[in-house]
């Protein structure tokens, strides 16, 4: 954390906001909008706000999107939901000089604000930047570094700002925008998939799409503010200030889990009924309710146990349930536990039969999965009319 920076910035904000009495048109302010990075936290891209004060000789960056690695527990806070993001201040040279080595273009777009308006929204930054305000408790949907920026615009312009209405039966979820950035991370986007819970089927409102940077931008290209009855756009033309082509990423299809996972299904039911040893037999039975076990494990704790709202009341715990730790314990102990791989059986077999009538929607992946659950747990389950059935 850059202490001088902010210090020095929040001197610098202060005295731009006393210079408004005598200079009425001094300051501008403008929105940059980065590109998608190739880090698993920056492939949505990211937004700060860029002030301008032409008399001071000044060129700042705001920026909500900055994290610490080197807090305290800082895995687990993540995990838990309670990690804290940060607002940082950089010269306009220092915050390029970032993206250049990290290959992402840049674009500024002047925001349209009269002088009271900009005044207003210095003064909701200095407030921001006070020791005890300039950290935030992270929220994907609905608090990050795109929504605090939309904030201070909508308390800076007030009613006078207007969004377009917001769709009704088209709008789009939040599992959805999130996806589009993730698609050509097929893995990543299972494991975002799997431990996202329904609020993240929830369809998003106008508003609420502008939790993603680039999402924003077009969302204010689309917004207006009413200046006496004529509607002037909220941003200007876009300026692209850092040029670089979006990264050239593999098609990674054919390694995607869907097919890895539909192979492993397809090979161990081929193979499976050709072993005649058992113990082979409950090695790989330990070894697939292991692995599932740890997943159920994850549900229990993301739908119990963390502050992420995004992650809880989810679905997946359905078929990833508690039920499958006892029948690992039963294999550990030697002991048939019928009645429980029975249980498993029928819960995930329901799943699969169902999964397309819950209020959530479940990764591709999941289903090749359940299915290897709902065979393997059956074959346990000593029905007489499975041919899969352990003698």
């Amino acid at each position: 954390m850059k202490k001088i920076t902010i210090l020095t910035a929040l001197f610098l904000s202060l005295f731009i906001t006393r210079s408004f009495s005598q200079v009425k048109n001094d300051t501008i302010v403008y929105l940059l909008t980065c590109n998608p990075g190739t880090e698993t936290y920056s492939i949505y891209g990211h937004s700060a706000l860029r002030i301008v004060n032409r008399v001071n000789k000044t060129d700042l960056v705001y920026n909500w999107g900055v994290f610490d690695f080197s807090t305290p527990n800082f895995a687990w806070k993540f995990a838990k939901g309670r990690l804290d993001y940060l607002l940082d201040v950089d010269t306009i040279d220092d915050f390029l000089r970032t993206y250049f080595y990290e290959n992402r273009a840049v674009y500024c777009q002047k925001i349209n604000l009269l002088p009271d308006e900009t005044k207003t929204l210095i003064l909701l930054i200095n407030e921001n930047l006070k020791p005890e305000n300039i950290k935030y408790r992270y929220d994907f949907f609905y608090d990050d570094c795109s929504t605090r920026i939309r904030d201070l615009l909508e308390k800076s312009i007030g009613d006078k700002l207007l969004y377009p209405p917001s769709a009704t039966e088209d709008a789009p979820t939040f599992r959805f925008m999130t996806g589009k950035y993730q698609a050509p991370y097929p893995w990543l986007k299972f494991g975002i998939d799997l431990i996202m819970g329904s609020p993240g089927d929830k369809k998003t409102t106008f508003r609420d799409m502008m939790f993603l940077p680039i999402d924003m931008q077009n969302c204010l290209n689309e917004s207006v503010v009413n200046r006496g009855g004529k509607m002037i756009p909220v941003l200007q033309n876009s300026e692209l200030i850092l040029d670089f082509d979006l990264p050239m990423l593999k098609n990674r299809r054919l390694f995607a889990p869907e097919n890895i996972f539909s192979l492993v299904l397809i090979i161990l039911v081929i193979i499976i009924p050709l072993i005649k040893r058992i113990s082979v037999i409950k090695a790989i039975d330990v070894t697939i309710f292991s692995i599932f076990s740890i997943l159920a494990l994850l549900m229990i704790f993301f739908n119990f146990f963390t502050d992420h709202q995004q992650m809880k009341m989810n679905l997946n715990i359905l078929w990833l349930n508690p039920f499958i730790l006892v029948c690992l314990i039963h294999m550990f102990m030697g002991k048939p536990g019928i009645i429980w791989f029975r249980i498993v059986f029928f819960i995930s077999a329901i799943f699969l039969i169902t999964h397309m009538l819950m209020p959530q929607d479940f990764n591709i992946a999941v289903l090749p999965l359940a299915l290897l659950l709902t065979i393997r747990s059956s074959a346990r389950s000593s029905f007489s009319w499975n041919p899969f059935t352990i003698k």
